[in-house]
């Protein structure tokens, strides 16, 4: 499903204005927490990574630029910076720090569905094992696409890449992850994920 653009007017409101937040918040919060839900086996990390990711957004909304992509797109690329800034915050922090961030902000129903969330993220679990092993590079570009939704063009301008370079990347990472997928199943007659088929 490919998302157009908003509207820079949009976004530009959602810092001052409550009720513009909430309406893009509602409109875009079920794509972001699938965003998270997949990057993530603990679903106080999901819960975190989504609050941040709005939060920044209320923050940086002046500086939202329609031409680079749709509202989602640059929600993307902040979500995929903080998952980044997080994993090197990790690096340098300990795993009780890690654990105690935002526990208090879920009860037990928040947390039940959460997790249910993540279980139905599961079902693809050996796809995305699949996935996991391709080169960051190629990874990025086939997320961004064919699981986000984004386009070449949006793709390009969250990874900071050429639309040539981010078609050439999903290319490859779909022929890479052809081959990984008939060595475990060999059958021509199964078909494949529509992931790789879209080739």
């Amino acid at each position: 499903m490919r998302h157009p653009p908003g509207g820079s007017h949009v976004v530009a409101r959602i810092g001052d204005d409550a009720e513009a937040f909430e309406s893009f918040y509602r409109e875009h919060v079920d794509a972001v927490l699938r965003y998270a839900t997949r990057r993530t086996d603990d679903p106080q990390d999901a819960a975190d990574l989504v609050a941040e990711v709005f939060l920044a957004a209320i923050r940086s909304a002046s500086g939202y630029r329609e031409e680079l992509g749709s509202p989602l797109a640059w929600l993307y690329g902040i979500a995929r910076n903080l998952a980044a800034a997080e994993r090197r915050r990790a690096a340098r922090t300990s795993a009780a720090e890690a654990r105690i961030c935002g526990h208090r902000l879920l009860d037990q129903d928040d947390i039940a569905r959460l997790e249910e969330r993540i279980d139905a993220e599961r079902s693809s679990r050996s796809l995305l094992t699949h996935i996991a092993k391709l080169p960051e590079s190629q990874r990025e570009v086939l997320e961004r696409i064919a699981i986000d939704g984004l386009t070449t063009a949006e793709t390009a301008a969250v990874l900071g890449i050429s639309t040539v370079a981010a078609r050439v990347r999903l290319h490859r990472a779909r022929s890479t992850l052809h081959t990984m997928l008939r060595a475990v199943a060999p059958d021509p007659s199964r078909p494949l994920s529509p992931l790789i088929e879209a080739r």
